[in-house]
Parts: C-alpha cells; sequence; structure tokens
C-alpha cells in the first residue's frame, strides 16, 4: 500500500558506493570478455581461435567503452555545476549504449545545449524504457520546449511491455523499507536528478507500450 511506504534517505557515502556499483555492474561484462579473449589466445594459436578470440575482444572493448562514456554523462559530473550538454551528443552516446540491445532507438530532438542535469535525466529515462521491453521493440524520444523548458518524451513499445509498480515507487523515491539496493538503485538515482533539476515524471503503461514524459515542475502563480 502506497501509505506503508518509506522515504529513501541515501547517506553521501551510501549514494556513492551504489553509483560505483552501478558503473561497475555495466563495465564488468564487456571487461569479463576481454580478459576471456586474451586467455583463450594464449592457450590456443589457431587461426580459427585467433580470429573468434580477436573478434571478441574488439566487440567487448566496443561495449566497454560505450557503456562507460555513457556512465562519464548519466551518472558522472559532466563538466562544472551550472554546464550544459549537447542532446545530440546524448544521442551519439545512448545509440552505443543501446548497439548491442534488441531495441530500435529514434531520437528526434532538436540539437541544443540543455542543463546537464535534465540531460543525464533523459538518459537515465531512457534506460528505464529499455528495461520496460526485455523482449525488444522500439523507443522514441522526442522533446518539445527550448533549452530553458524542455519536455521530453519517451515512448517503449514492444511486446508486453512493462513497469513495475516497484519502479514507479523508486522513482518517487520511496520503498516500503526505506531503502535501496543495488539493483534498483538506478531508479531512484533518476528520481533524484528529476527532482533537483525540477522535473516531474509521469509514467502510463498499457497492452501496446510504456510512455514516460518529463517536463518542469508547473509553478504556482502568487
Amino acid at each position: 500500500m502506497a501509505d506503508e511506504l518509506k522515504t529513501i534517505d541515501l547517506s553521501a557515502l551510501d549514494l556513492a558506493a551504489l553509483l560505483c556499483s552501478r558503473v561497475c555492474h555495466d563495465a564488468v561484462g564487456p571487461v569479463g570478455a576481454i580478459v576471456n579473449g586474451l586467455e583463450l589466445l594464449d592457450e590456443d594459436d589457431s587461426p580459427e581461435t585467433q580470429a573468434l578470440s580477436l573478434d571478441l575482444i574488439r566487440k567487448s572493448s566496443r561495449q566497454a567503452s560505450a557503456r562507460l562514456q555513457f556512465a562519464r554523462i548519466a551518472f558522472g559530473a559532466a563538466g562544472s555545476a551550472g554546464s550544459a550538454v549537447d542532446l545530440g551528443y546524448a544521442q551519439q552516446l545512448t545509440t552505443q549504449f543501446m548497439q548491442d540491445e534488441k531495441v530500435s532507438l529514434n531520437w528526434n530532438t532538436p540539437r541544443l545545449f540543455v542543463e546537464k542535469n535534465r540531460v543525464k535525466l533523459l538518459m537515465n529515462l531512457v534506460v528505464i524504457a529499455l528495461a520496460s521491453i526485455p523482449i525488444g521493440g522500439t523507443i522514441d524520444v522526442t522533446m518539445e520546449g527550448d533549452a530553458e523548458n524542455p519536455e521530453f518524451s519517451i515512448i517503449a513499445r514492444g511486446p508486453k511491455p512493462r513497469l513495475s509498480q516497484h519502479v514507479l515507487d523508486l522513482l518517487a523515491g520511496k520503498s516500503e523499507t526505506g531503502t535501496v539496493d543495488a539493483h534498483g538503485f538506478q531508479v531512484f538515482y533518476t528520481g533524484e536528478i528529476a527532482r533537483t533539476c525540477g522535473m516531474d515524471i509521469g509514467v502510463s503503461v498499457d497492452e501496446a507500450q510504456v510512455a514516460i514524459i518529463a517536463k518542469p515542475v508547473a509553478t504556482s502563480a502568487t
């Protein structure tokens, strides 16, 4: 029940630890594959094995680089406070990050420099949308408004799209225990970014799609 949920309150140390865990989680797979490829090169010098090993190393190196470059913007400082990030650069990094997924990314935003936290928010919302269509499909990213007042729309379409109530609770900064583990941290972090940069997140789910809308918090007239 919603009234049983507790607000998640992390210390700076816990936040840093969970953030590091998330980045390591994304990098450890391809880095481990690179190690496996190098071990194969040492153990078997046949032309076939050499070719397979080098192909594995090249593919895994590309994956590791893409994931770390994405994490640098989506999870990192990405410049000094108040800096802006080019949406075109965000598109490039997100496309590379998703290159090996069974999902087509259609990114249609103007080429603008937008405040970095709002770009971080957009990239993290795409990660959430990606998880909502595990079988594959398409993700459409669009933007309305201008650089100062952007409204982002992320629509994920695919077979049996889903977004659990647990995810929605974490986006709101709440959980049953008042804590969050490494598995749910990215969703919680996305909600924290939204609150920091004054954005509201709206989510709707039906049998055809998951729609995520992020827009500036409405201010009441005084």
